[in-house]
């Protein structure tokens, strides 16, 4: 049943009462009535003092937390709310005002550091994102002896990228009429996470023309071992020729010589033990800590994958599998971009989260797509090839303790991503252009079909996260939206009940729309909850409070505060580049999605140890929900 079925069958029954409800049933019904009438809360319930106006309007903004509560832990989550905002809440809130005065973005430094520099999980599956190229549905299908040929003209186009930015030609980005800060493209290239005992740092080394030098080097990893050559031969970038001889020379000592020691593969841990290998790695020979800032302050890395991850512009799995769970003996996890190039040909990546957000990569990945597509993806200048150094190794040396590192941090990290399953499918039956059609938001309809998904399988709603981008402000990243609304979950139930009418399944479908792009676009112009609540909580932390019930209610958590979503979900864009990430929680999945004018390609992944999550069940499921949900909007009066 629908809310405002909800609402008008409770306003029915009221009438038949005889005798007068108690105040929570009364309670009840204001709660429905004002949701099914007005929405979301949409005044100050601190501005109330009379207690008979602070209980309706808590009754009212406890709906949000409805889907995942039984009536007992409602009752008592409203509870530690209200003394939440009538306690501490208030006080932290003040002090979080106070910050915001002295810093022009009061959140920046805390989410680096919350939500990435303090985590001491191993960051490469579990943090980082990664993905496959779509070069392959144009010019580069899978091939074999192009691995080369196409890395170095791959190279050069990223290198024109990077020039872009450091000679400051890049226009900034628009959202609509709006120009969005362009911060994190400062991160893209020259840019690595170090580890701490307690706490990671990132080291950024770029810098623009009118800032001053910045590296030029680039590092080629092959067979566990390190090479670095300079991008730039008499301050000019190096042609693809140019590029192709480095790079066949580094090939050739590797397929010629024995493999390397493949100390990249630390970078896979947990990460202190990474913090206190690293330190043991230094202390072993000073030369070592050269090393590690010739790689952290490189361009990128390229790697050279000697696997074969055939792949077709319908069924991306195979490299998205490599990307996101490949070899790491050949992948710098700390590194803000490592470009993987496969033995067949095809292309992928896999990056640091931390300095930037998914967006910066697609970025570059769509000019790098354009740019390949205008040039058949050849060459078509000079194939002179100037005189410049080879390539340079960079051998660490290792100890036996080194070597006992490298050894037990491969067996971790291959027994996780054997947990880990993704798949990457084309749905091709439509795309946005049947879904504009109709009137109807591209990305909210695939956010809804994937809720329903979930409901299909689970019989339960999912909490979910959905990224809404604030780059509109100063230094801005992400605020998180929360596509599972009372609404979301009002339409999945009357979309599983047989007796349910189709017009009040259409009616609840479009409840559901209207409420998931309203939320959004409070989340864009950050009028969102949950980065105010992470401010309020690292408030209380730095102050050295008790942690606030509010933090700890198991309800806090259930619905997804404090990064506990099951359905961790982002729309890529509506280009043909995508990504994938690894679950939030182990019985939750990953969902990274794509939209065209003809298809919407899914990453999805999930836990193989969790036997109640299965990635490809809930693709299916996906399919058969965007189905009924086009049957629904086509046969509507929208």
């Amino acid at each position: 049943m629908t809310l405002q079925a909800d609402f008008e069958k409770a306003a029915e029954d009221v009438k038949k009462v005889k005798t007068r409800p108690t105040d929570e049933e009364l309670l009840e019904l204001y709660s429905l009535y004002k949701q099914a009438t007005v929405g979301d809360v949409n005044t100050d319930g601190s501005a109330l003092t009379d207690p008979k106006g602070k209980a309706k309007w808590h009754a009212w903004q406890g709906r949000k937390v409805r889907p995942f509560a039984s009536e007992k832990e409602f009752k008592a989550t409203a509870d530690i709310v209200r003394k939440f905002q009538e306690g501490v809440g208030k006080e932290l809130h003040q002090k979080l005002l106070q910050r915001a005065k002295t810093k022009r973005n009061w959140l920046e430094e805390w989410w680096l550091d919350a939500a990435y520099l303090e985590s001491r999980l191993p960051s490469q599956l579990n943090v980082n994102f990664a993905g496959p190229a779509p070069y392959l549905e144009h010019c580069w299908p899978p091939a074999e002896g192009t691995q080369l040929q196409r890395a170095s003209v791959n190279t050069w186009h990223t290198l024109q990228y990077w020039n872009l930015i450091r000679t400051e030609r890049m226009a900034p980005q628009k959202a609509g009429k709006t120009v969005l800060d362009m911060d994190q493209f400062r991160m893209l290239f020259c840019t690595c996470k170090v580890p701490g005992v307690k706490k990671d740092t990132i080291r950024n080394y770029f810098k623009t023309e009118s800032e001053g030098p910045c590296p030029s080097h680039v590092v080629v990893m092959c067979r566990g071992r390190l090479f670095t050559f300079d991008a730039l031969c008499d301050g000019e970038i190096i042609t693809p020729p140019e590029i192709l001889r480095q790079l066949r020379y580094v090939k050739e000592r590797c397929e010629a010589e024995p493999e390397g020691d493949g100390v990249s593969t630390l970078t896979t841990e947990e990460r202190t033990r990474w913090a206190k290998a690293r330190e043991h790695l230094i202390n072993i020979d000073p030369h070592n800590e050269t090393i590690l800032e010739t790689v952290q302050s490189s361009l990128f890395i390229i790697s050279l994958d000697e696997t074969k991850p055939y792949s077709t512009p319908d069924n991306y799995t195979n490299l998205t599998v490599e990307a996101l769970t490949g070899n790491p003996t050949i992948r710098w996890g700390d590194k803000s971009y490592n470009s993987i190039m496969f033995s067949d040909g095809t292309c992928g990546s896999t990056c640091d989260h931390a300095p930037y957000d998914a967006m910066v990569l697609v970025s570059m990945c769509w000019y790098i797509d354009q740019q390949l597509r205008a040039t058949e993806g050849k060459w078509k200048g000079s194939d002179a090839i100037r005189s410049m150094p080879l390539p340079e190794e960079l051998v660490f040396t290792v100890d036996e303790t080194i070597s006992s590192c490298i050894n037990q941090a491969k067996q971790r990290y291959l027994e996780s991503t054997r947990d880990l399953q993704v798949i990457c499918y084309a749905f091709t039956a439509f795309g946005k252009a049947a879904i504009k059609q109709r009137k109807l938001h591209p990305d909210t309809f695939v956010q809804l079909a994937m809720q329903l998904s979930y409901y299909k399988i689970h019989k339960k709603p999912g909490s979910c996260y959905e990224t809404a981008m604030t780059r509109k402000f100063f230094h801005g990243r992400t605020e998180t939206m929360r596509p599972c609304t009372q609404e979301a979950v009002d339409w999945c139930k009357a979309m599983m009940d047989p007796a349910t009418d189709t017009n009040v399944k259409r009616k609840a479908m479009l409840q559901a729309f209207n409420k998931h792009n309203k939320l959004m676009a409070e989340a864009q112009e950050a009028k969102g909850f949950d980065r105010h609540l992470l401010g309020l909580y690292l408030i209380a932390r730095e102050e050295g409070r008790p942690t606030p019930e509010l933090f700890m209610d198991p309800i806090y958590s259930r619905s997804g505060g404090g990064g506990n979503f099951t359905l961790s979900s982002s729309l890529v864009g509506y280009t043909t580049v995508l990504g994938a990430v690894a679950p939030m929680v182990h019985h939750g999945y990953g969902f990274f999605y794509r939209i065209r004018d003809d298809r919407i390609v899914i990453s999805i992944s999930a836990w193989n140890s969790c036997h109640k999550t299965d990635a490809v069940t809930l693709f299916n499921n996906f399919s058969s929900s965007m189905h009924e949900m086009l049957h629904l909007a086509t046969t509507s009066q929208l």
